[in-house]
Parts: C-alpha cells; sequence; structure tokens
C-alpha cells in the first residue's frame, strides 16, 4: 500500500467539502507545488553552504553552462533569468564586488559589455552544482530503476505546454 501524503489528506477533504468537484487536477499540481517548495529549500541550503544566494548560482551557472571563456553579454543573461535590465544591472554589480565575474568591452565593439565569470566565480559554481546534483540525486534515490527517465518525461510533457 502506497504511503498517504498531505496531498492526499488535502484532496480527500476537497471530496468530502465539495463531492460535485473534480479535484484530480490537485492530485498533481499539490504534489508539483510542495515539491518545488521543497526543493528550493534544499537548494538555498546547498548554495548557502558556498555563500551563495540563488539568483547567484543561477547568473554564475549561465555564464558556466556558456564554455570557455564563460562569458555572456547582460541581454543574454536578461533573457535567460527573465528579470529587468535594472535587475541584472544590479546582480552583476553585487557578482563584480564579490569577485566572481568581471565585466568586459567586447573584442569587436567597444559599446557591448560581456560579463564574465572569475576563476573565483567557476570554483564556487563547480562546487554548489556538486553539492546540488549530490543532494538531489539523493532526493531521487527512493524512485525505483527507469522511474526517473518515467518521471522526466511526464514533466516534460507538461512543462512544455506552460513554456509553449
Amino acid at each position: 500500500m502506497a504511503a498517504v501524503d498531505e496531498v492526499d489528506r488535502i484532496v480527500e477533504a476537497w471530496v468530502r467539502e465539495r463531492p460535485d468537484l473534480d479535484v484530480a487536477p490537485l492530485r498533481i499540481f499539490s504534489r508539483i507545488s510542495r515539491l518545488s517548495r521543497l526543493l528550493d529549500l534544499a537548494r538555498r541550503s546547498a548554495f548557502s553552504r558556498h555563500g551563495l544566494e540563488v539568483w547567484e548560482f543561477d547568473v554564475l551557472s549561465a555564464l558556466r553552462r556558456a564554455g570557455e571563456p564563460y562569458e555572456l553579454t547582460p541581454g543574454n543573461l536578461i533573457a535567460q533569468m527573465l528579470v529587468s535590465s535594472g535587475t541584472m544591472t544590479n546582480r552583476i554589480d553585487r557578482l563584480v564586488l564579490h569577485g566572481l565575474v568581471v565585466r568586459t568591452a567586447d573584442a569587436t565593439d567597444r559599446r557591448v559589455v560581456r560579463v564574465r565569470l572569475t576563476a573565483q566565480g567557476r570554483d564556487v559554481v563547480d562546487a554548489a552544482m556538486e553539492d546540488l546534483l549530490r543532494r538531489e540525486a539523493e532526493l531521487l534515490g527512493v524512485l525505483d530503476t527507469g522511474e526517473d527517465e518515467d518521471l522526466a518525461r511526464i514533466l516534460r510533457s507538461l512543462l512544455t505546454q506552460f513554456e509553449d
């Protein structure tokens, strides 16, 4: 018999109180919402061990994923982070202050600014990523063989509906 979780209790209460409603979507989306909050806490914990906020990790990891020389324009970062230019400027300023990134002029167009990951920034984001993946692998350890692939496939199908 499967374990009962808080979502089961919530769904049961709604069925009791509003039997006229089809509360089936709650079984999925309430679990996704609760998992999101719990995963956010796990991520914050992993990043804080490296002195990072979630947004700092997001910017640093975008630069790291860009590959050598680990740089992007502020516009590229804005597009990836879905934040305003003012917010990104503030974030870059703070990362520069901490020595995790530097601003450089584009080699071909001096009007274009690039944000480059420093060696310290790369070390910090790499270590935080290792901690994050270790923790997330532990969390997925409760799944049977192949269930993680099934879950990833199902979530991808659902997520693409929102992203499109």
